[in-house]
């Protein structure tokens, strides 16, 4: 950071202030003013150049604009195209294989991918029960001891027969019996051979029963609308024909898994669940072997769900939820879906086992002409619509203040700004030993890039000898915003280090922050703090780039790596990267993020004790998050707050095999993890769906899916 900005930073004036005031026992008006109009010339004089720079690139541009339009219209140019488009892609693979790192890492790339194409096949028609796996399931259907009814919701407007005939089909193949199709149809008269396709069906399903020698009638109902009054006021049109305990949300033109609710009912034989949910795959074409996306979805997250509709199908719910908080609202057309259930989970994780999510993709989404999953612009309704559900629900929980604002992702992933209640007290606690330059970056880039005002930087000094870092202690000092402390170790201790910092310092929240990173985000403490400061949230994390702008941190999963305690997912990404179903654009629930850059409340830390100095180098992070967790709190990962991290500057790598000891003592922590934390290592972590590897950190599919237990 050049002395120029350093000299225009607010603290750098305050602390000249005091260092006046101190040496001249009081403050001189004139010479003050006359310093501040000097700085106010040499702003001005610099804004000048700026602007004459500025004119010039200005003309430059034009000009080299104007030989580029005259290339591009000339016959050689078209003659080499060829040429240039393979040296694109060889430079384009170049840069991946750059990003990777090394060559290693582009044979692991290719291989996780294959293994990815491969896996595609197992959750298409290859995943329906066949012979005495079908007959023992169909067997066991009959066994359930609860009785549970799937009313299916289904609004009805202008549905192409193939599509019609086959959403009939896949319900009708449903191993567990226990349904009923409500269908609501608001067709115009063009279309009247929808209900004839309906009626059809429903008079070859007479007399379907539980297999207790009652029969009944058929499990397909119907009722023709006067007028087409739009998604929720059809499907609305749909409870009031539903008799059953659950209601299941299909769209007309979808498909259903065979084992669809049977899976669900597995869940409910065990588990008081209000509302249950599964994976679901979007396919195009003539087979949903045609799959084009497969959501592998998080168990329940809900900073996921204000962010992304990531629950969506297929969403079975308690009858008496939605007597509760009412069913689908017309003004949210277009994202009727999202708005229910926000609101419905919102509730149900009140009772019971509350959201239970079914890892295994149930429900297959069409893809056409026309429809949301084809094009969100096909609906540009649609946008608008989620965002007031979304708004809606936040004014529920009673925020107020807050933005949204589609992602760079998607138009309905949303990035939201949360207003911060009150700007307390945040104290940055920074440990550092010796590397005066690293911790000079560190320290420069808060001081020049941080816009939050009230804060304190609290350096835990640990055993640093060298003249520099000592020289540079004593610029410090002279700042009133910064503390050294100093703390004794025989044997480097991260944890104890953080604790002795957290105990030094005055703030109602904390910052721990390693000293070899610096700040990119000007509002970084801000985007911290807006989830920090809610009562349900624990730790929160940012995003981390290595110098080269690829991803270092952007969320902690438990039982990645191959020590299986704890890993970073789409590490080594671009920076400019989407991520799994664009999850490197919103906020979201993780169980994890890296002490490198973590705030949480000093009530909190207190509470569950801060670090853990059995971990004293390793893992004290995740260990951290994972008691925060157990105190019923969430974590949360922003990518909207970024740093550079160049990792492990201060002390090296834990794993490296240059270090025999660091290896040996990380395997040490590493197996004191895996004891403390068994039972969440064997259960698996909540945020990463087990069709995933953990052999992988970008979310790679395994060689085969999760199995559906019998």
């Amino acid at each position: 950071m050049s002395e120029e900005n350093r000299d225009l930073n607010t603290k750098d004036l305050m602390t000249m202030d005091s260092n006046k005031a101190d040496s001249a026992g009081t403050t001189d008006a004139g010479k003050m003013l006359a310093f501040y109009k000097g700085l106010y010339e040499k702003e001005k004089e610099k804004n000048e150049k700026l602007t004459r720079e500025l004119t010039d690139l200005e003309a430059e541009h034009a000009e080299l604009s104007l030989k580029w339009d005259n290339l591009k219209n000339s016959l050689i140019y078209r003659i080499i195209w060829p040429f240039r488009l393979a040296w694109s892609h060889f430079k384009n693979a170049c840069i991946r294989i750059k990003r990777l790192g090394s060559f290693s890492e582009v044979r692991r790339k290719i291989k996780s991918k294959r293994i990815e194409r491969a896996a595609y096949k197992y959750h298409g028609t290859e995943s329906f029960l066949k012979g005495e796996e079908l007959e023992k399931a169909k067997a066991k259907a009959h066994e359930f001891t609860k009785k549970h009814v799937f009313s299916i919701l289904v609004p009805l407007y202008n549905t192409p027969e193939k599509f019609l005939r086959e959403l009939l089909d896949s319900v009708e193949a449903q191993i567990y019996g226990g349904w009923e199709l409500c269908f609501a149809d608001g067709s115009d008269e063009e279309h009247s051979y929808v209900g004839e396709i309906v009626a059809e069906y429903a008079s070859k399903d007479e007399g379907w029963s539980f297999g207790d020698g009652k029969p009944g009638k058929s499990r397909i109902k119907y009722k023709k609308l006067d007028h087409n009054g739009g998604i929720s006021e059809n499907t609305n049109a749909c409870f009031e024909l539903a008799t059953g305990d659950y209601y299941a949300l299909m769209d007309h033109d979808d498909l259903l898994h065979p084992s669809a609710f049977y899976e669900y009912m597995k869940v409910l034989e065990d588990k008081d669940a209000w509302f249950i949910y599964s994976d679901e795959a979007t396919f195009k074409g003539e087979s949903i072997n045609d799959m084009v996306t497969l959501h592998f979805k998080p168990d329940f997250a809900p900073d996921n769900l204000r962010a992304n509709n990531y629950i969506c199908h297929l969403s079975a719910f308690k009858r008496e939820l939605v007597d509760r908080v009412g069913k689908f609202r017309s003004e949210c057309d277009g994202s009727q879906d999202h708005d229910l259930i926000l609101r419905l989970t919102h509730e149900a994780i009140k009772h019971g086992d509350g959201v239970v999510h079914v890892p295994h993709i149930l429900y297959y989404w069409r893809s056409h002409a026309g429809s949301t999953a084809a094009d969100i612009n096909a609906k540009t309704y649609a946008i608008n619509a989620a965002k007031k559900a979304v708004a809606s629900s936040l004014e529920s929980d009673g925020f107020t203040g807050f933005e949204i604002e589609s992602s760079k992702a998607f138009a309905t992933i949303f990035r939201i700004r949360y207003r911060l209640v009150a700007r307390p007290l945040v104290s940055i606690v920074i440990p550092n030993r010796e590397h005066e330059d690293d911790l000079r970056r560190c320290i420069d880039s808060i001081l020049t890039r941080t816009s939050y005002e009230n804060y304190e930087i609290v350096v835990v000094e640990n055993g640093s000898t060298s003249r520099g870092i000592r020289d540079y202690y004593e610029e410090l000092k002279k700042a009133p915003c910064i503390k050294i402390i100093d703390v004794s170790q025989d044997k480097f201790n991260y944890s104890e280090l953080i604790n002795k910092g957290v105990k030094a310092s005055s703030g109602e929240y904390l910052i721990l922050l390693n000293n070899d990173t610096e700040v990119i985000t000007r509002s970084w403490i801000e985007e911290l703090m807006m989830y920090a400061q809610r009562p349900d949230v624990g730790a929160v994390g940012c995003k981390l780039y290595y110098p080269d702008h690829s991803i270092q941190h952007a969320g902690v999963v438990i039982g990645l790596g191959a020590h299986r305690t704890a890993g970073h997912v789409h590490y080594k990404l671009a920076s400019t990267n989407l991520g799994y179903m664009g999850r490197l654009c919103y906020a979201q629930n993780f169980t994890a993020v890296t002490g490198a850059c973590l705030m949480a409340s000093k009530a909190d830390l207190d509470a569950c004790g801060g670090l853990d100095e059995d971990f004293a180098v390793a893992l004290n992070d995740v260990d951290l998050c994972l008691k925060l967790r157990h105190m019923g709190r969430v974590n949360v990962f922003t990518p909207f707050a970024e740093l550079f991290h160049y990792e492990s500057a201060s002390r090296g790598s834990d794993v490296s095999g240059e270090d025999a000891d660091r290896a040996s003592r990380y395997e040490q922590e590493s197996e004191a993890f895996r004891k403390k934390w068994a039972e969440d290592l064997e259960k698996g972590d909540p945020y990463f769906n087990p069709n995933f590897s953990l052999d992988y950190s970008n979310f790679t599919l395994k060689a085969s899916p999760a199995p559906m237990v019998m």
